[in-house]
């Protein structure tokens, strides 16, 4: 059983006495069945590693890019930069210390440090579900763009194939100022997604799809089976070999004609564009969704940690690598589309564009005209799919881990292994996922994406950081991180997640409701009822919260001022007797109630 449930064992009479220490014999006994059941990673560079590979994904290449130019080019790094230090690495520092300190995962670390908003560590398990229906989605993309890219010529090149649109079809790329379409976005819509006019229309499965999907799951699995005894291996490879792969490329890129004009116009700086608000918002909210906060992965990552692991450290190294990644593919991926705007004769804008078109559809277009394209193309595949699995790996292990800490022994009562619990959630996952592989999938998919990855992920991020910062406190905070590093965070943590972080994430939260725009793709706006739809998958998540409130306040006794005031007090053990050798305990001491 994971530690969630120890506390049935404890007898009642122990159970509840106020601040009252348990027996030493009773402490003995825990310690040893936490140290037993409970995994750490195999050495400190495991989970480095993993928490790099989670951080760094496919919106390293597609993402970031697109914000820079469009936000100002070279000017972008300033308030990105900014948010990094200001928001990034001190959220990421909290949720490493709370992962470790409590060594369980986000539901039952979140409800005993603030159990008025338990509901947000049940909300970050759903948004991560959800994530990992459709985001494995992108991974059987990049295998069929895989197994295409070993053929003879590459199918995307040409108009001479029998899903082009006659009359309809550029050999190269047109642009955005014609109604011609590049041979690599009819592959993409004609040939992969075989795409209807709209959701209205499913059009029936894409069996192909289907059969990349099945084998994409089949990857993660034999990966992640094992827990972070499998996950800490394969992340040495799945990390490490996208840097490679993009440091090639560069070296090969900048070489061609016309990437300098593309570099140039990625750093070239628009200075006027620092003063406007929404380039500020969009690097803080970069920053946010690249690192992961509040996904509920860095606290699941975290939880098996060894007790003193420097997270300090952790979390600079985490950030400063997942922001070089993104500067480093800025680079690959401009001087690529400088080249490309160079053969066809046409500005660079007009090339550029931001989404999965950029990584399935332009950059498979510049592929095609590279020397030596044989080789290019099927390692960039191959590196999209690491930068994905990596992801992928993370939001899996959440579902995985909430299922152990809540239900423990009953769970493996029914499912003999944890490699078959394992196996549960990623075929639940798999099955989810069907709907986006239908010939109407890539709207279902653009439709999940909006509303779980803006919608959801900013509100579940502010009542985090409120939950964490504020109600749980800052001073309990810094004793969690003296209790593991020795020593109190400085000043400068402490003021961001006193004030800095708060109203960062509160900056975002309004200026997305106030900037909100219904979810689109392309020229294709959706229908009332998906938009229904969608709210109703943002909602599935944020709901927890009110829900877990409310659970909590009914639970307690006395007038509701007392109530909440009840509500409001953690759980969680900070004495220092726990924490000598028994990270994993249930709390020493029992608040009153």
């Amino acid at each position: 059983m994971e530690v969630g449930s120890q506390n049935d064992k404890i007898p009642s009479d122990e159970r509840e006495c106020a601040l009252k220490p348990l027996n030493l014999k009773l402490i003995a006994e825990r310690t040893a069945q936490a140290k037993a059941q409970r995994p750490t990673w195999s050495g400190r560079l495991e989970f480095i590693f993993a928490s790099v590979g989670y951080a760094v994904g496919l919106g390293n290449v597609w993402r970031f890019p697109y914000l820079c130019y469009s936000s100002g080019g070279g000017a972008f790094l300033i308030p990105y930069l900014t948010m990094v230090l200001l928001c990034g690495i001190p959220l990421l520092f909290m949720e490493f210390a709370i992962g470790q300190y409590t060594r369980l995962g986000p539901v039952h670390a979140l409800a005993k440090m603030c159990p008025l908003f338990k509901g947000i560590g049940l909300a970050t398990v759903v948004i991560s579900f959800v994530f990992s229906t459709y985001y494995n989605v992108l991974m059987s993309w990049a295998l069929f763009y895989l197994f295409n890219s070993f053929g003879g010529s590459l199918p995307w090149k040409s108009c001479n194939n029998t899903w082009n649109v006659v009359g309809n079809c550029s050999s190269g790329f047109p642009g955005n100022s014609t109604d011609l379409q590049s041979a690599s976005q009819q592959f993409f819509d004609h040939r992969l997604l075989e795409k209807t006019s709209g959701i209205e229309e499913v059009g029936g499965l894409r069996w192909e799809l289907f059969g990349y999907l099945f084998l994409s799951w089949v990857i993660v699995y034999l990966c992640i089976f094992k827990g972070v005894k499998s996950t800490g291996k394969v992340v040495y490879f799945t990390a490490v070999f996208p840097y490679f792969i993009l440091f090639a490329l560069l070296i090969n890129n900048v070489r061609l004609p016309g990437a300098k004009e593309g570099i140039l116009y990625f750093v070239t700086p628009v200075w006027s564009k620092l003063f406007e608000v929404k380039v500020w918002v969009n690097a803080a909210a970069q920053v946010f969704n690249s690192i992961g906060i509040a996904f509920g992965s860095m606290i699941s990552m975290a939880s098996y940690n060894k007790f003193n692991n420097n997270i300090l450290r952790d979390a600079l190294i985490v950030s400063f690598t997942n922001s070089f990644t993104s500067i480093l593919a800025g680079f690959v991926i401009f001087s690529a589309i400088g080249y490309m705007a160079h053969i066809h004769n046409l500005p660079v804008d007009n090339i550029a564009t931001d989404g999965p078109g950029l990584v399935f559809v332009v950059y498979p277009e510049v592929l095609a005209t590279m020397p030596v394209y044989q080789l290019w193309a099927p390692l960039f595949f191959l590196m999209l799919l690491c930068l994905g699995l990596d992801s992928q790996f993370a939001t899996v292990e959440v579902a995985v881990t909430f299922l152990k800490d809540e239900f423990g022994p009953d769970i493996l009562r029914f499912f003999k292994r944890d490699e078959l619990v394992t196996l549960a959630v990623c075929v639940v996952c798999f099955i989810l996922g069907i709907p986006h592989i239908t010939r109407g999938g890539i709207y279902v998919f653009q439709l999940m994406d909006h509303y779980t990855a803006v919608v959801s992920l900013i509100t579940l991020a502010f009542f985090e950081v409120v939950a964490v910062c504020w109600i749980f406190g800052v001073p309990k905070m810094s004793l969690m991180v003296k209790r593991m590093q020795g020593k109190t965070p400085n000043i400068f943590f402490r003021i961001c997640w006193l004030v800095i972080c708060p109203l960062l994430v509160l900056c975002i939260l309004v200026s997305s409701f106030v900037q909100y725009s219904p979810a689109r793709y392309g020229e294709y706006t959706y229908p009332v009822w998906a938009e229904l739809v969608g709210w109703g998958v943002s909602l599935l998540s944020i709901v927890w919260i009110p829900i877990g409130a409310i659970h909590e306040i009914y639970n307690n006794k006395g007038s509701l001022r007392q109530r909440l005031e009840t509500a409001r007090i953690p759980t969680i053990d900070l004495s220092e007797e726990q924490h000598l050798d028994n990270p994993a305990s249930e709390p020493l001491f029992t608040s009153v109630a």
